[in-house]
């Protein structure tokens, strides 16, 4: 080989760090006010709507939440260790509800960078996009072959994105349940009209029967697919051995392939994923697809959820 490769599999992942940093979300954050500067001037109407905030409770505080809901009286009959948050909730809100894929494979990567990394930064961006709005945000994580679907209600709040990252980045499932109808799943776990966007590579077996469903669930709910290219994990270097084995971490499943179908790994992985786009697309599902840049992806995605959030506001 040129040079050694550097897949990571699931345990190379957890313990290294977040997928995605308090630093990197607080970037987002930034980006997000820079973008929506436009629409908060005078001669715009506001964003928001409701009646206001209503008081739910307290609760010990959590990287990512505010300093000015802090509940200082509480939090002086603990001696402030650990400070006590006040939490509210605004009825008027929308959901936004983050379906994120949460498989084996989207923990390996190349160059030291893996799949999940691209999803969790898509899980901030949305998450705090719908924070800037004041929706309630919520997340579905689904695994291999869909045995074990885990979620967050939603609820508002920066801390709640921290919460959602959390979850996510963890292996082990939140209130995890086997599943057999991902959109059936997903339908049942939102109490009300929801934006749910899907973020996956969607490198799968049955691939055209979940974009049937999710079709079916745009009925009701407002669904698209963030697709983030995978391609980028399959791109291996040039090898001098004739044939190469190849291991899939979710069936368990290895095969000796060539060197020239190794070659071909990241053609295959966009082909498969090009057909996913007009498959969605053709079913009425709008599609987002999302790369490595991470500019370009924080700009495409939050110009997104921005005009599909202002569409609905004003339908």
């Amino acid at each position: 080989m040129s040079r050694p490769l550097t897949w990571l599999g699931p345990a190379d992942t957890v313990g290294e760090g977040p997928l995605v940093s308090l630093a990197d979300v607080s970037e987002i954050e930034l980006l997000i006010l820079k973008r929506m500067r436009e629409f908060t001037i005078g001669e715009h109407s506001s964003l928001f709507h409701g009646s206001g905030f209503d008081f739910t409770g307290v609760r010990d505080w959590q990287a990512g939440d505010r300093f000015e809901a802090i509940d200082w009286p509480q939090s002086s009959l603990r001696n402030f260790s650990p400070l006590i948050v006040r939490e509210f909730d605004q009825p008027s809100t929308s959901s936004v509800v983050i379906v994120a894929d949460k498989s084996a494979s989207t923990r390996c990567g190349i160059d030291g960078v893996p799949v999940a990394a691209i999803i969790a930064r898509a899980i901030a961006t949305i998450g705090m996009s719908a924070v800037f709005f004041q929706d309630a945000v919520g997340l579905i994580t689904f695994d291999d072959g869909f045995t074990n679907i885990a979620g967050l209600r939603p609820r508002i709040g920066k801390n709640q994105v921290i919460n959602c990252l959390d979850v996510y980045q963890r292996r082990s499932a939140v209130n995890g349940r086997a599943a057999k109808s991902l959109a059936g799943s997903i339908a049942g776990f939102m109490r009300k009209i929801s934006l749910v966007p899907v973020v996956s590579d969607f490198l799968f077996e049955g691939a055209d029967e979940i974009i049937r469903e999710l079709a079916t669930l745009n009925t009701l709910h407002d669904v698209f697919l963030t697709v983030v290219d995978a391609s980028f994990a399959f791109d291996v270097p040039r090898v001098s051995a004739g044939w190469m084995k190849v291991h899939d971490v979710e069936t368990g499943r290895s095969r000796v392939i060539s060197r020239g179908d190794a070659r071909r790994l990241a053609t295959r992985v966009r082909e498969w994923q090009d057909g996913v786009v007009r498959q969605a697309r053709s079913s009425g599902l709008d599609v987002l697809r999302l790369g490595l840049d991470q500019r370009q992806f924080d700009i495409a995605l939050v110009e997104f959820v921005i005009e599909r959030r202002l569409r609905r506001k004003t339908a």
